[in-house]
């Protein structure tokens, strides 16, 4: 079996396929690289990483093979001798490219690209997700629709059986109690990124760090374009501000079962959004001359809310016109944009599986399920390590929006010890510590937590506070000019069943600014009010000794 791929995106969709075929001894499977693509120079590197096994072009060219497989027609397939089969290349055939094959068609349901000449390698099955893509084939001949058969998605495939792993994806990725908000960008000029490609910082830098969680997905094309190190370079200071970048196999189909909302472009991610759960979702660049009237996306797009231009809504207003725009979102549109684009859902690998046994003339041995859930995403390596504190507060408590260092200046900023740079650790109000990883069976030196704040007060003489965050979540909190630190908790909240956590960070920089507007010492407990958004988590703020907690006796918070 010849596995022929002409890009990465292209790959991607093969590797979802063999599942359908594991476990089969007959079978040998080798990969090739189909040339004359722009994107080409990601295929080898992906199917390295995949561990298969790779023939030049020349030699696939001259072998016979039992079966052909490639999820394009584009490129010189035909120079490959056995069957062929045709697998769907992404969700609806929504959009044409300029410049290439014919001005009306869309990519992958191309005339110019299907049709094959007398005496070329036989189409043995085209595979397409939808009955309309069947109709769609129709209307160009026989030629085009004889071999096609209705089998569904085999990538939706994978994602609507990931869809109970939907929490072990949310804590893989840290989002906790936040809103996690996709950005889908797909490739070219017309793209969310080429349109907008500001928008990514604004939202990891404007949102609430506390509330929200933004992860963009990147079409495969422009991993391939612009490599990994480039396209990380160009979203540097979103990631800094923890913006999640989605891995382009296989992990930015786990973001899209984790995301609570999705920003799109004219893109068919968003339809394997729409399929796996009818959430709100809207538009920012409309798809302009790329996108096929009457196709799935066109008419999703047609009835969600779009999220209005910068010069509209102004910088400032970024964040509250993503708010508005997915507050108008009703239930509906996505759900039918899904169904108008993929058919059979729930046993596409199946039929597939039952069309490609047939066409091998052998019996498919024994399996009981060839979906494989998506694994687990990676957890953000970076994240933001200092924070812009805004702070309302009142007797009872405070209301707290911290936002990635960036334009807003508010009540102090808040900057993590030992991630951050010199500049920003001698300019916070706040610093805070938190807990590293220790182990016992190696030498250490470690800080306890009093003997940290201690050090970090008199290292840093413009901080005014400095919080040791305890591995049990507690902090220790010693305020300049107090005269015996505080021990401070936020305590859970319970919601139908789960329990919700704030992070001690969020709790310090709340402790801190009551303090401080206060000019109080307190001698005894106090409870706080700290709200997060829309949520609230009760705060004790007690002083050492006033206790039963003594910071002491807990692990140490740090090695060094």
């Amino acid at each position: 079996m010849l596995l022929a791929a002409r890009s990465a995106v292209a790959l991607y969709r093969l590797l979802d396929v063999l599942p359908a075929l594991s476990g089969d001894d007959r079978l040998t499977r080798l990969f090739t690289l189909v040339p004359g693509s722009d994107f080409g120079p990601g295929v080898l590197s992906a199917i390295d990483r995949v561990g298969g096994r790779v023939i030049p072009w020349s030699e696939a060219c001259a072998r016979t093979h039992d079966l052909v497989v490639a999820a394009s027609p584009k490129g010189e397939l035909s120079l490959l001798r056995g069957p062929h089969v045709l697998l769907p290349h992404g969700a609806g055939y929504n959009k044409s490219i300029p410049g290439e094959g014919s001005a009306d068609s869309a990519s992958g349901l191309d005339p110019a690209h299907l049709l094959r000449a007398d005496g070329d390698a036989p189409l043995g099955l085209h595979a397409v997700a939808h009955p309309d893509q069947l109709a769609r084939l129709s209307t160009l001949g026989r030629w085009a629709s004889g071999r096609a058969r209705v089998v569904g998605d085999p990538t939706l495939e994978r994602v609507l059986a990931s869809r109970p792993l939907r929490d072990r994806y949310r804590a893989a990725l840290g989002t906790g109690p936040r809103t996690l908000l996709v950005l889908a960008s797909t490739w070219g000029p017309e793209s969310l990124l080429s349109q907008r490609p500001g928008l990514p910082v604004e939202l990891a830098t404007r949102l609430p760090h506390d509330e929200y969680q933004v992860a963009l997905v990147v079409h495969p094309n422009e991993h391939s374009r612009l490599g990994g190190y480039e396209l990380n370079e160009r979203l540097a200071p979103a990631l800094e501000a923890g913006l999640v970048l989605a891995a382009p196999h296989e992990e930015w189909a786990s973001l899209l079962v984790a995301a609570d909302a999705l920003v799109t472009d004219h893109g068919s991610t968003a339809l394997y959004y729409c399929a796996a759960g009818d959430r709100p979702i809207v538009s920012a660049p409309h798809g302009g001359t790329e996108l096929i009237p009457g196709s799935p996306m066109h008419t999703l797009l047609r009835r969600i809310p779009r999220l209005e231009p910068p010069e509209t809504a102004g910088a400032a207003g970024t964040v509250a016109a993503v708010a508005e725009a997915l507050d108008a979102y009703r239930p509906g549109p996505g759900r039918e944009a899904a169904e108008a684009a993929f058919a059979c859902q729930g046993d596409a690998l199946d039929r597939l599986r039952t069309e490609v046994y047939a066409l091998l003339g052998l019996e498919p041995p024994p399996l009981a399920n060839p979906v494989r859930p998506l694994p687990s995403p990676t957890r953000p390596g970076r994240g933001p390590v200092a924070f812009d504190v805004h702070a309302e507060v009142a007797p009872d408590g405070v209301r707290l929006a911290r936002r990635a260092l960036g334009d807003t200046p508010g009540h102090h900023l808040a900057v993590e010890y030992g991630a951050a740079s010199e500049p920003l650790t001698r300019s916070a109000g706040l610093l805070f510590l938190r807990p590293v990883n220790s182990s016992v069976s190696r030498a250490e030196l470690a800080w306890t937590p009093e003997g940290w704040t201690e050090h970090a007060l008199a290292a840093c003489p413009g901080c005014r506070t400095a919080a040791a965050i305890l591995p049990s979540g507690h902090c220790l909190l010693r305020v300049r000019g107090h005269p015996r630190p505080y021990v401070v908790r936020a305590e859970p909240r319970r919601e139908g069943g789960r329990t919700a956590r704030a992070d001690p960070a969020a709790a310090a920089s709340a402790a801190h600014a009551w303090l401080v507007a206060h000019g109080a010492t307190p001698t005894a407990p106090v409870r706080l009010e700290c709200h997060l958004g829309e949520r609230a988590y009760r705060l004790v703020l007690r002083p050492v000794g006033a206790g039963p907690e003594d910071p002491s006796e807990c692990p140490s918070p740090h090695s060094g």
